[in-house]
């Protein structure tokens, strides 16, 4: 690139892509042109092979930065820096302690409905669902409302932010039916230890869920970075154009 001091890192989903839906052909030939002019990089929270029905099969190789589960897997030009997973990062020990715990705290708790997989095992995150996951979409609805009106979730959190105090994690509510547990900065600030401060002078985030709560939240205000809130694809690209194709 001309400059490759500047790097822009864009977020998948309403960023590049609308949400859950695959890049457009006119989108992916202007990220390619942007490549030309300064370093490219893409930061998702799914996991790659998600990443890549969203963005095509190849796009490890296709720009100098790639990071999917916000960085817990890593690439540079197409080369795997680090694979990161809960398990490796907590210890077997303590995935069964956590494994424990909220079975037998959901054991105890009543609500209308139970139903399965109430604690979904992601390589960077648990997601607890106190009705369970495989409840049907009329379910899901009532106990979204139960649950505002009960505090079911937030009860549970405090208890969990108690019980495992020492493992420093973070707990985000979420949707209707569940929370994620994580290691606290595993959100997508994570990919930023991969960027030299020493080969880039300015680092921009392009992103749509900037407001706090969302996911694009930390790295967006990350002091390390130039955020940049976007709407849509559409938007993503008006705005680099104006900010660096001069």
């Amino acid at each position: 690139p001309e400059q490759p001091r500047i790097i822009a890192l864009f977020d998948v989903d309403g960023t590049l892509t609308v949400p859950r839906g695959e890049v457009t052909e006119t989108m992916m030939e202007f990220l390619k042109t942007l490549s030309k002019k300064i370093t490219v990089g893409i930061v998702g929270g799914s996991d790659l092979p998600k990443q890549e029905e969203q963005l095509g099969s190849g796009i490890v190789n296709l720009f100098p930065y790639n990071f999917s589960q916000n960085g817990l897997v890593a690439y540079k030009d197409g080369e795997l820096l680090e694979r990161q997973t809960i398990a490796k990062f907590l210890g077997e020990d303590n995935v069964k302690r956590i494994v424990n715990w909220v079975m037998k705290y959901l054991a105890d708790i009543d609500i209308p409905v139970k139903r399965g997989t109430f604690i979904e095992f992601r390589s960077g995150m648990f997601n607890i669902s106190p009705i369970g996951r495989n409840c049907s979409r009329p379910e899901r609805n009532e106990y979204e409302k139960f649950d505002l009106e009960h505090g079911i979730r937030k009860t549970m959190v405090e208890a969990m932010k108690k019980e495992f105090a020492d493992l420093n994690l973070t707990f985000s509510i979420g949707g209707q039916i569940s929370f994620d547990v994580f290691p606290s900065g595993w959100d997508k600030t994570y990919c930023l230890k991969f960027l030299n401060p020493d080969e880039f002078d300015e680092v921009h985030f392009f992103g749509d869920k900037t407001f706090e709560g969302g996911n694009d939240y930390e790295i967006f205000n990350h002091d390390r970075t130039i955020g940049h809130t976007v709407t849509s694809p559409e938007d993503t690209k008006e705005q680099c154009q104006k900010l660096f194709m001069i």
